[in-house]
Order: C-alpha cells, then structure tokens, then sequence
C-alpha cells in the first residue's frame, strides 16, 4: 500500500502476541476506529481465542507469518523481550510499520539495529512507552517546560512491585535481557530523560540485588536496583525499583522533579498501577494538578495509530530508544564493576 493510500484507508494491523497487554492494546487501539483490525497471532490458544472474541473478522494464526501473509500496514508486538529486535526487523523489512512492548531490545547493539531498520524502511516505529502518558506526566512536564519549577536540579524516581511477574520468561536473563532493571527501572529512566529533554549521561553509579545479594553476573536477574545518573546539566537522578518487596500495598511508584524555585510529583494512591495524581509544590504549599480518573494505557499506541493514519514514516525520535538501551546497559555495567 502506498503512503498516500495508507493516509486515506484505515491502517491495517496485526497483532503479535495477545497475553493481557496484547489484548488490551488492541483493543484500545481499536475503539478509536482508526484501524482495521486484520490479523492476530499467538501460538497460545487460549489468548488466539480471547483475541478473536474482540476481532471476529481478523485472519488468525501461531506467529508472525499470518501477519505478513495478510500485507499489514502496521504490527503489533507484545512477546517476550528476546523476540523483539528480532521480530521487529522482520516486520520492517517486509514494509510494515511497528508498535512494540519495551524493551526494543535486550540491549543496546539490539536497539540499534531495530532503530536503523526502521529508518532503512522508511517506516513508523513506537515503543510503548505508556508512563509518559498519563494525565500526571503531561502535567508534571507542562510545568517544566513552562519553567514554573526553575531550573531542575534532582529527581527522584521509584517503581517498587510487591509482586513480580507471572511468567516464567521474566526470570530468564537470556530471554528478559535482565530483571525489575529492563520490567520497571526503564519507564522510570525514560521518564526522567524525556522529562529533561534527553540530556547525556555524564556519569553513573547503580546496586542491584538478587534475593538480597548484590548481582554477580548478568546470567541473574535482579529484583532490587538503586541507581544515580549524573546528567551533563549537572542534575542528579535517583532510580529505585524492585519486584517482590514488602512494600505494604500492591505497589509504590512516584516521580519527583526538584527545581530551584518549587518542584512537580507524580504519585500512585492506595498502592494502585493505574490510578495517579501529580501536585506542583512550592515551599509548604501544594497544588493539586490532576487526579483520577485518567484512562492512559492505551494512548502511546493511539499515537503511534494516529501517525501511520496520517501516513507517516520514519520519525528521528526513534533515536532516543537507541539512548534509551544505552543508559540501561551503562546501570547493569556500572554495578558489576562495583563488583569487581
């Protein structure tokens, strides 16, 4: 299909991997009625089916092939963190254009290549990088970029999950690329890069813990990290996260912005994942910025839909998951040569 079709048609997507996140993506994407829901694939049969309870009229299959048979304008890609790259290129090269689950890759030789790949293709690549999204985010970050704060001089950022994941790829290091590190730690890095207009990483320092002993190699899997980024700006930014820590509710997950006149939070209420307010505080007074009710997951990939919609292409802001990858390999580098 040519750019100019595709700006006319709705998209055609199709959709690799339907767990929880896969589904819901769909069908927030769809709901918007930008796109036509064309394919599905999942060597899951139970999720194939939840899926095409939502997509009756999709083309249905066990991986990606089904997806490229069906010339897709747009994949979709919600499998374990191994496949992404990999998976990724493929759906490049074959024309199409890509939303997929963070990581990109496992690492940032991975990301590079996807990145480059899509901009050999000329095609659209987003990353569902879901955090900046929300209402307290787009808040919080108005009030930066107004200057309201000042100049920003530190940040805090944690996501601890009393919990961990439910599948057992996660705890694989080949497969995950690392543990709470690459799941959790890089929504807060990326926050906090995109927040401050992507500066260097001048320096680092980073702890990480496996079952309450510092990671040794990188065949293990984290559960705990502290980790401090020394921004050329000379700001500092403090990264805590963690899986399976007796936080005393379901989870902590906050954003700190600290500037030299007052400073900006994101706070998660009654330890939920999805409900957050964002207040803009100046000495001993606070002001409310937004609460909830805020429905978000599903607007990075409604973007990315809206984009390709509209028939774009490569978009140079694809660099910054290159960056991205790099500041994630730098904390698992930084925290072994402590070690050593």
């Amino acid at each position: 299909m040519s750019l100019d079709a595709a700006a006319i048609a709705r998209p055609r997507l199709g959709f690799l991997g339907l767990g929880w996140i896969g589904r819901h993506r769909m069908q927030a994407v769809a709901e918007t009625g930008l796109v036509e829901i064309a394919a599905l694939a999942d060597p899951v049969a139970d999720c194939l089916a939840e899926a095409g309870a939502l997509a009756p009229d999709a083309a249905q299959g066990s991986d990606m092939e089904t997806l490229l048979a069906e010339d897709c304008d747009g994949i979709v890609i919600a499998t374990p963190s191994a496949l992404h790259a990999r998976q990724t290129i493929r759906a490049l090269e074959s024309g199409a254009a890509v939303f997929c689950q963070k990581p990109l890759g496992r690492d940032a030789n991975e990301a590079t290549q996807t990145v480059a790949a899509a901009q050999k293709a000329d095609r659209l690549l987003g990353l569902d990088l879901c955090y900046r999204k929300t209402a307290a985010m787009q808040a919080i970050r108005d009030v930066v970029r107004r200057g309201d704060i000042g100049d920003v001089f530190a940040a805090d950022l944690v996501f601890h999950n009393a919990y961990g994941p439910d599948k057992p790829w996660f705890y694989d290091a080949a497969l995950a690329g690392g543990g709470c590190v690459m799941d959790l730690g890089v929504h807060l890095v990326d926050l906090a890069l995109w927040m401050l207009d992507f500066p260097v990483v001048k320096d680092m320092s980073a702890q990480l813990f496996a079952e309450g002993k510092p990671l040794s190699t990188r065949d293990q899997v984290e559960d705990y990290a502290t980790v401090t980024l020394q921004l050329d700006s000379g700001a500092a930014v403090r990264i805590a996260c963690s899986w399976n820590l007796s936080a005393g509710q379901d989870a902590v997950i906050g954003a700190d912005f600290h500037g030299t006149r007052g400073g900006v939070c994101m706070r998660n209420l009654g330890g939920s994942f999805f409900d957050f307010e964002a207040c803009h505080h100046t000495g001993t007074t606070s002001r409310l910025l937004c609460a909830p009710p805020d429905n978000w997951g599903g607007r990075a990939i409604e973007e990315w839909a809206g984009q390709l919609a509209q028939g774009a292409c490569f978009d140079p802001r694809a660099f910054h998951f290159i960056q991205l990858s790099e500041t994630i390999d730098r904390i698992y580098a930084g925290s072994l040569q402590q070690r050593s």
